[in-house]
């Protein structure tokens, strides 16, 4: 049986244990108050043959703060990053008592970081949520949003209520995810991040969470409430009909590379890192797959037992329905086996066998930057994975660059990626990461200059296009255009088999002025305008969402079509040349199965792409 680490309070004491299997000594360090910085006791803590460290304290400690120091040799060339100076954070931490703050002394050896560094607290009994199925189908509306900035403007949340997890369970904003048919809303990151460390000088902040430490603390500035916070939002969202999924990083921490800052692993176990097998060290050089600095090594069994407690923390004390993985094929590559993905790689295995999360819904975010970062369709035949062909695909039909053939392709299910049995596919127009649905339309190019990189970060092609003016314009004609492209892309989305996603915001026209990388936006950009939506817009994806709920809902759009027919815009039979015609816009679909009453047709000279009800 595995070791459990971090704090646990039983019986009138607690216990203490973490994994540091080559520091020289570890010490627990209590603090007083979290005020008073100097008031810490550092008590020396006992390693075992397995190479974690355990102390246990003849007293009910729930509340406390502590954190750990470890030493050692200091060799980051040899991937030995010992400083007592540092103070850390416990992996398994579930709560902290503050945000994280970038700051030089984080990486400098020998500054002492104890007034920068999060304490963790000593949770109590955590209560345990029924387990229950999860509360979303495949097939069904996932509905991505950014939780600050998704309720950050809301007029109708209260103002002391507005950004935090809270704020998802107040009747306005469940009202708002019903009248769309949302089946589930899924939370970009809310455990506790750190900036990277270029935006502090440019007087920028992250804000999407990318990049976190400790994979199970909640983030004091979105769920001040704790944990009790989101698993009363969850229940409340669950009492709706609205199931929970979590966009989870188990690919990267926040320490970064090697000028990054030393906050928990890397002064504990920095093994647990990918490191290439250079000739001067075993532990060699960091390996950078993730485009963030660092890469967690899974084939360590201390990686996976971190990222299987993690999973199986959210289920078991908040009731969480399923997990979005951020660079997923980080999942499945390893120094142990080389560094590649593999599709057979045993987290995949630890996770089916497990009965808390053997249910849940999996969803990859199937690349990242590794060799051989593109695996979409490569995942497990119960995942669901993020298409960014579909989206490609829609994009480019709709520009005028591509024939119908390819769209048809991703409107059945994108068979010729994930083969013909139940649909894996998450098929999406805009994410987080690249251009909102309306400035899709609206600009050509990228507009990123407030990120302070001199607009050279976020995608370079975006099959994008602006309708004849880049950016805002009050031209009719443009904007006519630009309105009706927009309702062509969604009747596309909510057509085609398999499950949804829509973005915050997406539905009443949210724009990012241009910005296709606004992580570093908490600011306008960044936030959702509740006070200037398109209200018309918003009540045609309401129509959307309930002509595909007529048409078989959630079920009927899990399923490959297995009889249908394919017909031209004048009714007749699609042939072979009418497949490759690149002048060829139009293209209807009529059910032939009579449990089944899905139509579609799309002509892109008509900017028109309609759902209805297939005729006997």
């Amino acid at each position: 049986m595995a070791a459990q680490l971090g704090a646990i309070v039983a019986g009138g004491q607690t216990s203490f244990a973490v994994r540091a299997p080559l520091a020289t000594q570890l010490w627990l360090c209590l603090f007083d108050t979290p005020e008073n910085d100097t008031a810490e006791w550092r008590l020396p803590m006992d390693r075992g043959a397995d190479g974690i460290w355990r102390l246990t304290i003849a007293r009910d400690l729930a509340g406390a703060h502590y954190g750990y120091r470890a030493d050692g040799e200091w060799a980051p060339e040899q991937g030995l990053w010992f400083d007592a100076a540092k103070l850390l954070v416990d992996p398994y931490a579930v709560e902290l008592d503050r945000r994280f703050t970038q700051h030089p002394s984080l990486a400098e050896h020998g500054a002492d970081t104890a007034a920068l560094v999060p304490r963790t607290v000593i949770p109590g009994p955590l209560p345990v949520v029924a387990h229950q199925p999860p509360r979303f189908t495949p097939g069904g509306l996932i509905y991505e949003l950014n939780v600050r900035g998704f309720t950050l403007l809301h007029p109708a949340v209260p103002e002391g209520q507005r950004g935090t997890i809270a704020a998802l369970a107040h009747p306005a904003i469940i009202a708002h995810l019903k009248k769309l048919r949302v089946d589930a809303v899924e939370l970009m990151p809310i455990v506790a991040w750190i900036d990277e460390r270029h935006l502090p000088p440019l007087r920028l902040v992250n804000a999407w969470g990318y990049n976190p430490v400790a994979p199970m603390a909640l983030d004091p500035g979105l769920c001040p409430g704790g944990l009790a916070e989101l698993r009363e939002t969850v229940a409340a969202l669950h009492a709706a009909g609205i199931g929970v999924i979590l966009d989870i990083v188990l690919n990267h921490t926040g320490e970064s590379d090697i000028l990054g800052p030393t906050l928990a692993l890397r002064g504990l176990d920095n093994a647990a890192y990918a490191h290439a097998p250079d000739a001067q060290s075993h532990y060699g050089s960091l390996i950078n797959d993730t485009g963030c600095g660092n890469t967690l090594d899974f084939s360590h069994p201390a990686v996976r037992a971190l990222a299987l407690a993690t999973l199986r923390h959210f289920v078991a004390h908040a009731g969480i329905d399923g997990f979005r993985f951020d660079l997923a094929p980080v999942l499945a590559r390893g120094s142990a086996w080389g560094g590649g993905f593999r599709p057979d790689a045993p987290i995949f295995a630890e996770i089916a066998a497990d009965p808390l999360l053997a249910d849940r819904i999996m969803i990859a975010e199937p690349w990242d930057i590794g060799p051989g970062g593109y695996q979409l369709g490569s995942f497990p035949p119960n995942w669901l994975e993020w298409n960014d062909r579909f989206r490609d695909d829609a994009r480019r039909f709709w520009r005028g660059d591509e024939a119908i053939g390819p769209l048809a392709t991703r409107l059945a299910g994108s068979a010729d990626i994930f083969g013909e049995q139940d649909c894996r596919s998450i098929n999406f127009l805009a994410a987080h990461d690249g251009f909102t649905l309306a400035d899709t339309v609206a600009y050509e190019q990228r507009h990123n200059q407030a990120n302070g990189e001199d607009n050279r970060d976020g995608h370079g092609e975006n099959f994008s296009w602006n309708c004849g003016v880049e950016g805002p314009t009050d031209d009719p004609a443009i904007l006519a255009r630009r309105a009706a492209d927009i309702r062509a892309l969604l009747g596309t989305l909510f057509a085609a088999t398999g499950t949804l996603l829509l973005t915050a915001g997406d539905e009443f026209g949210r724009s990012q002025q241009g910005n296709n990388n606004a992580y570093c936006q908490d600011s306008a950009i960044g936030w959702v305008n509740w006070e200037t939506r398109d209200t018309a817009l918003e009540d045609y994806v309401a129509s959307l969402a309930a002509r595909r709920a007529e048409m078989g809902g959630a079920a009927a759009f899990a399923q490959f079509p297995t009889t249908g027919a394919w017909l031209r815009g004048d009714g007749a039979m699609m042939d072979v040349a009418d497949w490759e015609d690149p002048a060829n816009g139009a293209l209807a679909y009529r059910s032939l199965d009579p449990a089944r009453s899905r139509a579609f047709a799309i002509d892109r000279a008509a900017r028109r792409a309609h759902l209805g009800r297939a005729q006997p």
